[in-house]
Formats: C-alpha cells, sequence, structure tokens
C-alpha cells in the first residue's frame, strides 16, 4: 500500500466536512477531523475518508461497503505524527445513508498497536475538549 497523509480538500463525492458536519446531526458531535484511510481486502485495495475514529475502530465512507465479517488491513497518519498507523480490523455493520447520515461500514480494529491506541486516544480527546464537547 502506498504511504497516505491527511488531506482536507479531497473529500468523498465532493462534499467538505461542513457540509457533512451540517446535515448529519449525529457526526456533528464527534470530533472534526478529515483522515485518508488506505485499506485492503484479500484481492483489492481503496482509499477513502473517516471523520469518525477513535481508539475502538473508525467509520469509512464509501459508497461500496464490505459485507460484516470483512477483514481489512489499513494505513493512515494521525494529526502530528510522521508515522504511519498500520491495523487490521474487521467489518461490524454497514449503512446504507441517508437523511445526511453518509453510506459506509463501521470497522472494529483488531490488531491495533497499544502505542497506536493511546495515539488514537489523545488526538480525539483533544479536539473534543478543544471544540468544548
Amino acid at each position: 500500500m502506498s504511504k497516505i497523509s491527511l488531506d482536507g480538500d479531497g473529500m468523498a463525492e465532493g462534499r467538505s466536512p461542513v457540509d457533512a458536519a451540517s446535515s448529519d446531526r449525529r457526526r456533528a458531535n464527534r470530533s472534526d477531523l478529515t483522515v485518508r484511510i488506505d485499506y485492503a481486502t484479500v484481492d483489492e485495495i481503496f482509499s477513502e475518508f473517516t471523520r469518525d475514529i477513535n481508539e475502538g475502530g473508525l467509520f469509512i465512507e464509501t459508497e461500496k461497503p464490505h459485507l460484516p465479517g470483512t477483514e481489512v488491513s489499513m494505513q493512515f497518519h494521525l494529526p502530528g505524527s510522521d508515522e504511519v498507523v498500520e491495523t487490521v480490523g474487521r467489518v461490524v455493520r454497514v449503512s446504507r445513508g441517508g437523511a445526511g447520515v453518509p453510506p459506509g461500514m463501521g470497522i472494529e480494529f483488531d490488531e491495533l498497536k497499544p502505542d497506536d491506541r493511546k495515539k488514537i486516544d489523545r488526538i480525539v480527546r483533544a479536539l473534543r475538549s478543544s471544540s468544548g464537547r
């Protein structure tokens, strides 16, 4: 997989984080963080975005979600870090989208290094406290 980075300009389906946050009340309560995720299944490689990440997993916005139980290998950068987080997870839920909720899939981390888990937790907490949540 190729090296990836945060990319605030390239949103899936041409939507900005502001558009999605204003149209989806549930997600509006989460940290405003856009991370590009490169992920692979057994036979395909994909690149999508998440605005919903925590130490337990993430939600990948995609028009073509995989079935629950599908194992995926992922790579992404966290803000303020040059290190690539590499992990394995599995699809635990699928959303068809609608009413301001993007389509996609929820991924639960199965193999996340303890240091990476702490980094994710620290960043999410900092973003929440800076936004008054």
